[in-house]
C-alpha cells in the first residue's frame, strides 16, 4: 500500500506522542530524526555495496526492531546500532538512547523505546517503496517535522530552523537557478543549523553542486548531516565549531571561498567577538569596519562578503537594524554601499522565525559588476504572509511575488522600486526601507462638502480607475456629473440596483467571459497533461508546470491578481491534490480501496481488537462515483431523508406546542413510544381526555414513521455501499481520470478560481454603496429630519400631559 504524504507526516508526528512530557521539543526532536535517519538508510542502503551512507552489519532498523522489549533496549541502541553507524558516516553528538533523565528508566524506557520502534515498523513506512523516484518525500517529511519542533521548542531554541517558506525565497534570488552550474559549483552556509537553507539553494540549482556547512552546535550539526543524506546530499560536508572563530573551510592558510553563500545567522548574536581577534583578523574580514561588542549581525555578513568569489553571490537574513543602526554599524553600512555589494534589500514580515518575533529582512549581496552598480533593489514585502498558529508565515503567492519582482527588477508603487545611491547618500546611508517604499495604504478621507450638500465626490470614483479601464461606459451607467459642481458626482441607480447593474453590463459581462475563456485555456492544456501521466512521474514536476501556466495565463490581465488565482491551486495541491499525485506516481491510475480499521487498547497499550469501519478509495471519493454512476440510488435515498427530516420537524412542533406545564406531555416522564403508549392506555375511554388521544397518536404514528423511514435509509445505503464496493474494481483507466482529473481536481480549482472573480464585482459593487451611503442625506436635509422627529415627539409627550420646552 502507498502511503499519502500526509499520513506519513502524521505518522511520524505521531511517534513524538512516545516522547513528549519527558523532555523539551529541541531535545525529543533529535531520538525521532535519528529513528527516521536510521529507517530510511536501512531500507534504501542496507546490504548495498558502495552506498554512500554505510549500514555496518548488525546495525540496520532491522537489528533494531530486534531490542523491543529487552531490559537493555536503551544500552544496546547505543552500542550496537549508534555508534557504529555514526562511526562509519562520521555522524557527531548522536543522542543518548539510554538517558533515564529525558527517557525513563526501567520497564518505563523499554516501553517508550519499543513503541517508538514499533511506530516506524508500519509497512506503510517503507521508504524503499514509498519513495517517488526524484521527489524528496522524506526531505518533505524532515521539513515537515523540524517545523513542528521549531514552533514546540520556544523561543530561545527554535533558531535551528529557517523557515522553508523564506529558504525558498533566497534559493531563487540569488541566481543559482538560471547558472550553468555542475558538481564543482560550490554553496556555504556559514551558520546552517539543520541544513534546510543549504539544501533549498541545492534543489534550485539545475544540476548537483557542492554543498558545505557548519554549525556550532553539536547535536544540530549531527541533523544537518543526516538531513543531507535524507534529502539524497550524502556527500555535503558539515563541519562542527564556531564560524567566526573558528571557520573549517581553509584553503592553503586563507578562507575558502564559494560561488554562493547563504546564512540566517543569531540574530545580534552578542557573544560573536569571543575567540575573534578583530584587530589582526588573518582573514582580512573586517576591512570595511569592526562591528560592536555586543551584536554581531555585521561581523556574519562580513563574514559572507569575504567567503564569496570575485563574482559569487549570497544572502543573508538579518534583523531590520543593519538598515539604520549608527555608530559602527553606520560606518560599515556606508563603506559596502559605497563598493556596491548590496544588490538588493527584502523587507520580510514580523514574527516569521522561531528563535524571535522582530521583522528581519534578506540582505541581497552580489559581488559581480559591484563596481558598476548603481543603486539597490528594494522590496517591502512586510504585508504579504498568513497567519499560523502564533507565527506568520509567507504563502506560495508572496514566495511568487517576492522571486519574480526581484528577479525582473520590477517597480511596483508600494511594493519595490531601484533606489539610486544618490538617493542613499542623501539619507546618510540610512537603509530603512520605509524611508523610499510607502506602502502605507491610503486613507479613506471624509469630503465634508458632499456631507453637507449631497453627492459623491468625483475623485472617490475616480479611484476606482482599473475599472473604469476596462468599463469605460459603466461609469456613465452608474453615475452623472452632479448639477452643483464639476467635482461630485450623482449615482444614477438606486443602492438595491448597484450590483444587478454591474453583473449585467456588457463591458462587465465581456470582462467575466473573457476571463472564463483564459481559465478554460488552461484548463484544457492542463487536463490533457494530468491524463497523460504514468506512474513514476515526478509531482512536484507536474505541479510546478500547472501553477506557472496558470500564473503565466493571468498575467496582466486588469482587475485580477494573477498571484491570488495562483493560491487558490497551490492551497488546493497541499489539500489534496498532491496526496492524490503521489498515490498516482506511486501506483498509477487506480482506484484502490482500503479498508477503514480502528483499533481497541488496553490501559497497557495493547490491542484488544481491531474494529472494522467501512472501506474508502482516496483518489476517488464515493461521492463522485455516486454523482455519476448512482445518481437514481441517492436521489431515492435523498427523497426518504427528506421525507424523514419533514416528519422530525412535526415532531418538534407538536413538543413545542404541547410540552409546556400545562401540555399534553407535561404527564411524561419522556417522550418516547413506551411512555406515550403507558398513557394512552391510563386515559382510555376518558371522554375528556379525546384531544390528549389524539394529540398522543398523533405523535405515536409520526414515531413509527420516523423509525421506518430511518429503517429504509438505512437499507438503501447499506445496498448503495456494496454496490460501490462491486462498482469500484470495475473502473477503466479513463473513467478513473474523468473522475479525477475533470470532476475532482478541476471542478474545484474552476470553483476556487471563479471565487477571485466573485472579489473582484463584489469590491465594486461594496465601494460604491458604501460611497452613496456615506453622502446619502446631505445635512440639510437631516436636519429637516431632526425636526420632524422632534415635533413627533414633542406631540406624542404633550398627549400624555408632559409639557416640552
Amino acid at each position: 500500500m502507498t502511503i499519502k504524504k500526509s499520513e506519513l507526516y502524521s505518522s511520524l508526528w505521531a511517534s513524538c506522542d512516545e516522547l513528549r512530557g519527558g523532555m523539551d521539543a529541541s531535545q525529543y526532536k533529535d531520538y525521532v530524526l535519528v529513528m527516521l535517519f536510521i529507517k530510511y538508510v536501512s531500507d534504501k542502503y542496507a546490504g548495498q555495496p558502495f552506498a554512500p551512507v554505510i549500514i555496518p552489519e548488525g546495525a540496520s532498523f532491522k537489528d533494531m526492531v530486534a531490542l523491543k522489549g529487552k531490559a537493555s533496549i536503551g544500552d544496546d541502541i547505543n552500542k550496537k546500532i549508534i555508534a557504529p553507524l555514526a562511526e562509519k558516516n562520521k555522524l557527531a553528538s548522536m543522542p543518548d538512547f539510554n538517558d533515564p533523565e529525558k527517557l525513563g528508566s526501567g520497564k518505563d524506557m523499554v516501553e517508550r523505546l519499543s513503541n517508538l520502534i514499533a511506530i516506524f515498523e508500519n509497512k506503510a513506512l517503507d521508504f524503499s517503496k514509498n519513495r517517488a523516484d526524484g521527489d524528496d518525500i522524506l526531505g518533505d517529511a524532515y521539513e515537515y517535522l523540524m517545523r513542528h519542533f521549531a514552533t514546540e521548542s520556544g523561543k530561545s531554541k527554535g533558531q535551528f530552523y529557517t523557515p522553508s517558506e523564506v529558504s525558498h525565497v533566497m534559493s531563487r534570488i540569488i541566481g543559482i537557478g538560471e547558472a550553468n552550474t555542475s558538481g564543482d559549483t560550490t554553496v556555504y552556509d556559514p551558520t546552517c543549523g539543520s541544513g534546510s537553507l543549504l539544501l533549498k539553494v541545492a534543489d534550485a540549482a539545475k544540476t548537483p553542486v557542492s554543498l558545505y556547512g557548519q554549525e556550532k552546535d553539536a547535536a544540530t550539526s549531527a541533523l544537518a548531516r543526516m538531513n543531507m543524506i535524507l534529502h539524497n546530499n550524502p556527500t555535503a560536508v558539515i563541519e562542527r565549531e564556531n564560524t567566526l572563530s573558528t571557520p573549517k573551510f581553509m584553503n592553503e592558510g586563507s578562507l575558502k571561498i564559494f560561488d554562493f553563500v547563504v546564512a540566517n545567522p543569531p540574530f545580534s548574536d552578542k557573544r560573536w567577538s569571543t575567540g575573534v581577534n578583530t584587530e589582526q583578523d588573518p582573514h582580512q574580514r573586517f576591512i570595511y569596519g569592526v562591528p560592536p561588542d555586543k551584536n554581531g549581525d555585521y561581523a556574519y555578513l562580513l563574514h559572507i562578503i569575504r567567503s564569496l568569489k570575485n563574482r559569487g553571490k549570497g544572502a543573508c537574513i538579518l534583523p531590520h537594524g543593519v538598515l539604520f543602526r549608527g555608530n559602527a554599524e553606520a560606518v560599515i553600512r556606508e563603506n559596502i554601499v559605497r563598493k556596491g555589494l548590496i544588490k538588493g534589500i527584502i523587507g520580510l514580515p514580523a514574527n516569521l522565525f522561531y528563535g524571535t518575533g522582530i521583522p528581519a529582512c534578506i540582505i541581497v549581496i552580489d559581488k559581480e559588476n559591484a563596481e558598476h552598480r548603481k543603486g539597490i533593489f528594494m522590496i517591502d514585502a512586510g504585508k504579504g504572509f498568513v497567519k499560523d498558529g502564533n507565527k506568520n508565515r509567507l504563502r506560495e503567492r508572496d514566495i511568487h511575488k517576492i522571486v519574480d519582482v526581484f528577479n525582473k527588477q520590477m517597480d511596483i508603487d508600494g511594493y519595490s522600486r531601484m533606489v539610486a545611491f544618490n538617493e542613499i547618500e542623501k539619507n546618510e546611508f540610512n537603509l530603512n526601507i520605509p524611508r523610499y517604499i510607502d506602502s502605507s495604504e491610503a486613507e479613506d478621507l471624509q469630503d465634508i462638502a458632499a456631507h453637507l450638500l449631497g453627492d459623491i465626490p468625483k475623485a472617490d470614483i475616480e479611484a476606482l480607475h482599473s475599472y473604469w479601464a476596462v468599463c469605460p461606459a459603466l461609469k456613465s451607467a452608474l453615475f452623472a456629473p452632479a448639477k452643483r459642481c464639476a467635482d461630485y458626482l450623482s449615482l444614477q441607480v438606486a443602492k438595491d440596483e448597484i450590483k444587478t447593474r454591474i453583473y449585467q453590463h456588457p463591458e462587465f459581462t465581456s470582462y467575466m467571459n473573457n476571463m472564463r475563456q483564459v481559465f478554460q485555456l488552461w484548463e484544457q492544456r492542463s487536463t490533457a497533461d494530468l491524463k497523460a501521466l504514468q506512474a513514476g512521474y515526478h509531482p512536484k514536476e507536474i505541479i510546478r508546470t500547472l501553477s506557472e501556466a496558470l500564473l503565466t495565463a493571468y498575467a496582466d490581465k486588469a482587475l485580477i491578481d494573477q498571484y491570488a488565482v495562483y493560491q487558490h491551486l497551490m492551497s488546493y495541491w497541499f489539500e489534496v491534490m498532491q496526496d492524490d499525485a503521489y498515490l498516482i506516481a506511486a501506483d498509477g491510475w487506480q482506484a484502490t480501496i482500503d479498508r477503514i480499521l480502528e483499533e481497541k487498547k488496553n490501559k497497557d497499550g495493547n490491542v484488544t481488537k481491531t474494529i472494522d469501519k467501512g472501506w474508502a478509495c482516496d483518489l476517488i471519493p464515493k461521492s463522485l462515483v455516486i454523482k455519476h454512476y448512482f445518481s437514481e440510488q441517492q436521489q431515492a435515498i435523498d427523497a426518504l431523508n427528506a421525507e424523514l427530516e419533514t416528519v422530525q420537524s412535526q415532531k418538534t412542533e407538536l413538543e413545542e406546542e404541547h410540552g409546556g406545564e400545562e401540555g399534553f406531555f407535561a404527564e411524561l416522564d419522556r417522550i418516547n413510544k413506551g411512555s406515550i403508549t403507558a398513557r394512552l392506555k391510563e386515559i382510555k375511554g376518558d371522554a375528556e381526555a379525546k384531544p390528549e388521544q389524539e394529540i398522543l397518536k398523533q405523535y405515536l404514528h409520526l414515531l413509527d414513521s420516523e423509525a421506518d423511514n430511518k429503517k429504509a435509509v438505512k437499507v438503501m445505503e447499506n445496498q448503495l455501499d456494496v454496490d460501490l464496493l462491486d462498482f469500484y474494481p470495475t473502473l477503466t483507466e479513463e473513467q478513473i481520470k474523468q473522475l479525477v482529473v475533470d470532476d475532482k481536481w478541476m471542478a474545484r480549482i474552476d470553483q476556487d478560481v471563479h471565487s477571485e472573480m466573485d472579489r473582484i464585482s463584489q469590491h465594486l459593487t461594496q465601494r460604491i454603496k458604501a460611497l452613496a451611503e456615506r453622502y446619502e442625506i446631505p445635512l440639510s436635509q437631516q436636519t429637516e429630519k431632526v425636526a420632524e422627529l422632534e415635533q413627533t415627539v414633542t406631540a406624542h409627550l404633550e398627549k400624555m400631559g408632559f409639557v416640552w420646552h
